[in-house]
């Protein structure tokens, strides 16, 4: 449940869900790194988020239905995390953020290509990931075929960062 709002502006209802510092890491995590369990999103994160922090991330963007949970069927004891449609069209916004902070920040050419990639794709490329995304996440048969764009940014991330 949420509290009451200060206001019910778009981008004020949007940052009291989102704004804190963690949740876009963690869907940013899940979305671009496919980082679906825990002990993933815990370890393999560039940011190192403390335990109880990515616990109550999690759970908020449960209740807040930008992830989904599922019992892994391999192991009962795992959880498999899903981003929902809700997280997935966020994608456009992060692509924006990333282009922005490219242009204004001083980040690392192995961190930021993957927004480089984004920002020169522009929304046809956003719609194809956000297709494939629906695929692995929502279990949703892909409309638009071609090459994994999730690979194409890995790729790109993985020769950037043996230089």
């Amino acid at each position: 449940m949420r509290l009451e709002s200060r206001s019910d502006c778009p981008i004020n209802l949007t940052l009291e869900i989102l704004g804190d510092r963690w949740s876009l890491i963690v869907i940013r995590d899940m979305m671009f790194g496919n980082r679906r369990y825990f002990r993933q999103l815990l370890n393999e994160s560039e940011e190192r988020i403390a335990s109880n922090i990515l616990s109550s991330r999690l759970k908020h963007l449960l209740e807040e239905g930008f992830v989904s949970k599922r019992e892994d069927a391999d192991h009962k004891q795992k959880a498999i995390y899903s981003l929902t449609e809700k997280s997935i069209q966020l994608l456009p916004i992060l692509a924006q953020i990333g282009a922005w902070g490219r242009k204004h920040l001083d980040c690392s050419k192995a961190l930021s290509i993957r927004a480089e990639l984004l920002e020169k794709g522009g929304p046809e490329l956003w719609e194809r990931f956000m297709d494939e995304l629906r695929e692995v996440h929502l279990g949703k048969k892909r409309k638009i075929k071609g090459r994994s764009v999730a690979a194409e940014l890995q790729a790109a991330f993985e020769k950037v960062s043996k230089r």
